[in-house]
C-alpha cells in the first residue's frame, strides 16, 4: 500500500465526476422583494470528500509540512498564483512540493471561489496526482 492511496484513489474518480459548478441565480431580478443570491460554486460529493482526504493527509503526514504550501512553492521557484501553478511543469517536483500545490489549491478556494473548481477543469488536480503515484 502506497502513501499517497488515500490521494490517488481519486485518479480515476476526477476522470468521471462533474466536479461542480457555479450557481448563479437568475430567478430573482434585485428589488428588496427579491434580492439576488450571490453566485457560488457547489461542489460535487466527490470534491468534498477529496478535500477532507487531503485535510486527513496532512494531519497524519506532518512531516510534509503541507500547511507551509507558499514557502515550499518559492523553495522550488514556483510563484503561487493561478497561472504559474497551472503551468508549472510537475515532473521533476518531490512529493512536498506536490501536495504543497493540492493544499494551496485547496486554500485558496476560500478566498477566492471558484479556484479549485479551475484547477480540477484545467487538469491540474488530476496531473498532481498522478504525479504522486509516479513518485510511490
Amino acid at each position: 500500500m502506497s502513501k499517497f492511496d488515500i490521494l490517488t484513489k481519486y485518479i480515476p474518480l476526477i476522470q468521471s465526476d462533474s466536479i461542480g459548478e457555479w450557481i448563479v441565480d437568475k430567478e430573482n431580478d434585485g428589488t428588496p422583494e427579491h434580492p439576488i443570491k450571490m453566485p457560488f460554486v457547489s461542489y460535487s460529493e466527490m470534491v468534498d470528500k477529496f478535500i477532507d482526504d487531503i485535510y486527513s493527509f496532512e494531519e497524519d503526514n506532518k512531516d510534509m509540512e503541507m500547511t507551509r504550501y507558499k514557502d515550499i512553492l518559492k523553495d522550488n521557484g514556483l510563484e503561487w498564483d493561478f497561472e504559474s501553478i497551472k503551468n508549472a511543469d510537475v515532473t521533476n517536483l518531490d512529493a512536498k512540493c506536490v501536495l504543497a500545490m493540492i493544499m494551496g489549491a485547496i486554500r485558496a478556494d476560500r478566498f477566492s471561489e471558484g479556484t479549485l473548481l479551475s484547477f480540477f477543469k484545467s487538469g491540474c488536480i488530476l496531473k498532481w496526482l498522478e504525479r504522486l503515484r509516479n513518485i510511490e
